[in-house]
């Protein structure tokens, strides 16, 4: 059995892993890489192995740096299935369409420059028509049903409480006369988080591929994402401005309006007006609707009472450009949230355009940002900031919250590794910029597992 490394390794995005085993070469997941303009682009163009001897895909979730560049794949040659869960199978649908959608119009713009200056065009890395290809490869596969995938390989899908539909996958491998047990986390979600169940608690393995974003943080007590909300819904209210939230289409804009909702009920902030500016969040939401197999027993006990946890009455989803536009010219007080979450693309550049500039404006930073984004630059209250080429001073107050994040931070996922049993034999750590993989690595040789390793892009481990 061989494992080669190719993306999500010391760092957090473009997650793609190559297993080999009885002549077969499966695919764990096939992210987009995401961060530097340049590096990116030539990293999603040109992948690290020929995608037609690729025999199939297994994806965890729907996250664009964990499925992103399955259209690029299918575009290249691989023809083989694509397995996930049914809900991420749909989520797919709509993030993979919409990410075509700003690949085009990311290059539409490049491509003006280039043109002024007598230069070669680029190309879009993939347009509709290959996401149409793509999701005619999925299969759907339910949590809890072993499949086998390919000779001597079962697959199984148990909850990772990560994100609709998100998976932890446990893989049993045959070959050789030997039987292992791998165990690939994808993104591992949290315990007693809104919305979602909490992460399945798998038995013991014999390797595991484990995600480290937060391997060398803690989150802080998630009362404080109420009580932090309140205080900025409050400020901007009284000042009669805006408070702007990047927030993932999937997964974090869903918890904020469940949060806001959470507020509204406990008479605890005004009844502000509050505008989900994003197609992918109001299409995201209604798959949200169709999928209550993944729903914790609070969320579930709140629709059999009729209420609405996203906020339907108090929200309005805005979805044509006229309408977004309006918003930049609207009086305060007022809450926006908009994709994407790391302020890379989308409506939300618009958003920040119209209000860093102003220090009655709030912005709250809800998730993770990764290096060389211009969500990380907010957070680190990095001035001046360039928003469409245009240089802007930031004077808008930047807030953060990790409760929210629904990654495990280091101790929840050493909690959930010791629930397992007996430390795993062997791992690898992925996903997590060198101070988090590392630590992470360190703490699971004080748990006593024996052998850790922290791969870098392009390594390869057999075991």
């Amino acid at each position: 059995m061989r494992i080669q490394f190719h993306g999500a390794a010391r760092t957090t995005t473009g997650s793609m892993h190559l297993l080999d085993v009885n002549g077969s070469r499966i695919l764990l997941d096939c992210g987009l890489y995401q961060g530097k303009r340049k590096e990116a682009f030539e990293r999603n163009r040109h992948l690290p192995f020929d995608p037609g001897m690729v025999d199939l895909c297994l994806l965890s979730h729907a996250h664009i740096d964990h499925s992103g560049n399955l259209p690029t794949l299918v575009k290249r040659g691989f023809a083989g299935p694509v397995f996930a869960t049914p809900a991420t199978c749909d989520l797919c649908e709509i993030m993979l369409l919409d990410s075509a959608h700003l690949q085009v119009k990311d290059v539409e713009y490049v491509n003006r420059k280039r043109a002024a200056q007598g230069q070669r065009l680029f190309e879009p890395l993939y347009e509709e028509p290959d996401v149409r290809a793509t999701l005619k490869r999925m299969r759907p596969l339910p949590y809890d049903t072993p499949r086998e995938v390919a000779d001597g390989v079962r697959v199984t899908y148990h909850d990772a409480g990560h994100i609709l539909g998100s998976a932890l996958m446990v893989l049993t491998l045959r070959e050789n006369g030997a039987v292992r047990r791998l165990l690939f986390t994808g993104d591992m979600g949290r315990k007693h988080m809104p919305i979602l169940r909490d992460p399945t608690v798998i038995g013991r393995v014999d390797c595991l591929l484990t995600e480290s974003t937060y391997g060398d943080r803690l989150h802080p007590p998630g009362e404080d994402v109420k009580a932090k909300l309140a205080e900025l819904v409050g400020k901007v209210a009284e000042r009669g401005s805006r408070l702007v939230i990047p927030a993932f289409s999937v997964g974090r804009t869903q918890q904020v309006l469940y949060f806001l909702h959470q507020l509204w009920k406990e008479k605890r902030i005004r009844d502000v007006p509050v505008y989900v500016d994003s197609p992918l969040s109001t299409k995201a939401t209604a798959v949200y609707d169709r999928h209550p197999e993944c729903y914790d027993r609070e969320l579930l006990d709140l629709l059999r009472n009729r209420q609405d946890p996203f906020g339907a009455g108090r929200v309005t989803y805005v979805t044509d450009v006229a309408d977004s536009k309006r918003l930049n010219e609207m009086r305060g007080p007022v809450i926006i949230l908009s994709a994407s979450g790391m302020c890379e693309a989308g409506r939300i550049l618009h958003h920040l355009k119209h209000s860093v500039d102003d220090a009655r404006n709030v912005i709250l930073i809800v998730g993770f940002q990764a290096e060389h984004t211009l969500g990380r630059r907010l957070v680190e209250h990095l001035s001046p900031i360039r928003i469409f080429g245009e240089r802007h001073e930031l004077r808008a107050e930047v807030h953060s919250v990790q409760a929210l994040s629904a990654h495990a931070d280091r101790d929840e996922l050493l909690a959930y590794f010791r629930a397992m049993g007996t430390p795993v034999p062997r791992a690898f750590v992925v996903h997590g910029e060198p101070p988090a993989a590392e630590a992470m690595g360190a703490a699971l040789r004080e748990m006593g597992v024996a052998d850790v390793t922290v791969p870098a892009s392009g390594d390869v481990a057999e075991w």
